[in-house]
């Protein structure tokens, strides 16, 4: 599981417990599997645990990764098979629990941090496989303590209250109407992928908002766009080739990976082999938006935020985005149909102009082009008119930002950076 999901799930579940250490003894020699571990490996991968549970200077798996959220802060447990520290008196059983259910060794109550909503949907073999191999792992003594969170959100017993309302353990239930394919790539990104918990938009409570399922959410000052097949906001236009070109790459046709997106393809996706891949993108492709989707007005050619913005478009933007905003392959996203632009909740874009970014890279893409920061140079007022402009130009349609907006998310950066 990636930092930033979970840092959504976090303040997803508000008023309620916290995320301890997990799994369980070391390997012997005698014993082991190596066909189990390595599958055990590729589910530990496809999950993304270790974004979560590294520090980038530490060893893998010992924990430590820092959460701040506005209810305290989490820090992800060392989960190698160390006793003292670690996972070394887990058993399997605890793990399965743990994964299944939400609750630790000893009946202590996790946070959704630890995404077991999706995990509750993971098979037998997989949690089997995946024991298997975190019990080959380097054991670290790292001593962390995970619940950090002040009063009263430090109480565990708070999540059987949660769970009561938002949670209820179940397999993964085939679609027998569906292809093999399809439903692969359903469990893919329902349970080991845990894709909602970035996608999809929380309720009050902060569960999954299911009957919106994967059509985007707001997480750290970004915007996890719409993975549905939607058009114009998710991924609709895209064929399945490009979709899987992104997963393993980074970039495609239209985009390239940044954020919390990025730190994903790079420990995750740009891993999984081809065949998941695909089934994946069978899955997202067929997911079509509910109902028939509103339409949004073009904000005029001859608005003044439109003049404006067109300026700074010029000025800034056009030499590397083009004057008809398609970028350019590989360096460049398009802005052009572009449903992180056209999305509701204009974070990411007000974000990417603000403090820029970098690319991933991955092993088929090394060079991760870069996105500079543009905050120090243009007011709240210029970033706002540029991104009306971008989101309201070349056939694009979505609402207009206000310099306020952009005063939040420059504000809000100032605290995170």
């Amino acid at each position: 599981m990636t930092r930033t999901r979970l840092a959504v799930a976090a303040a997803a579940a508000l008023l309620f417990a916290a995320v301890p250490s997990i799994l369980s003894a070391p390997a012997r020699a005698d014993d082991q599997d190596f066909a189990l571990i390595e599958r055990g490996r590729y589910v530990a991968t496809t999950a993304d645990c270790v974004a979560c549970h590294s520090l980038p200077s530490g060893k893998p798996y010992a924990g430590g990764s820092a959460l701040q959220t506005p209810f305290g802060t989490l820090v992800a447990p060392n989960i190698t098979p160390d006793r003292g520290t670690g996972i070394g008196n887990w058993t399997e059983e605890d793990l399965r629990r743990t994964l299944r259910e939400g609750i630790g060794r000893g009946g202590k109550r996790l946070y959704p941090a630890m995404p077991y909503p999706a995990y509750t949907r993971m098979t037998d073999d997989d949690i089997r496989a995946l024991w298997a191999y975190l019990r080959t792992l380097e054991p670290v003594s790292n001593a962390v303590e995970a619940n950090q969170l002040p009063f009263p959100f430090n109480i565990r017993l708070l999540m059987a209250g949660w769970n009561l309302l938002n949670f209820e353990p179940e397999p993964f239930k085939p679609d027998p109407q569906k292809s093999a394919e399809w439903n692969r790539g359903a469990y893919l990104v329902q349970a080991l992928g845990h894709c909602g918990t970035c996608h999809t938009p929380k309720t009050m409570l902060g569960a999954d908002d299911t009957g919106r399922a994967l059509q985007g959410a707001n997480l750290q000052a970004w915007y996890a766009p719409s993975i549905t097949a939607d058009k114009r906001q998710g991924i609709g236009g895209w064929t399945a080739d490009q979709l899987v070109a992104y997963l393993k790459t980074g970039a495609n046709h239209q985009s390239l990976a940044s954020g919390p997106m990025a730190e994903e393809i790079q420990n995750s996706s740009s891993r999984m082999t081809d065949a998941d891949l695909k089934a994946i993108a069978a899955y997202l492709l067929d997911r079509k938006p509910p109902g028939t989707q509103a339409q949004t007005a073009t904000v005029a050619a001859d608005d003044a935020r439109m003049r404006t913005g067109g300026a700074v478009y010029t000025d800034t933007c056009m030499a590397c985005h083009g004057g008809d905003g398609k970028g350019q392959t590989f360096l460049f996203p398009t802005l052009a149909g572009s449903g992180v632009v056209q999305a509701d909740d204009p974070a990411t874009l007000i974000r990417l102009v603000l403090d820029g970014s970098r690319a991933v890279a991955t092993d088929d893409r090394p060079t991760g082009p870069a996105m500079p920061p543009l905050g120090w140079r243009l007011t709240d007022a210029d970033v706002a008119a540029v991104v009306t402009y971008i989101r309201n130009s070349w056939s694009n349609a979505a609402p207009p930002v206000s310099a306020d907006d952009v005063a939040k998310m420059r504000k809000t950066l100032a605290q995170v950076n």
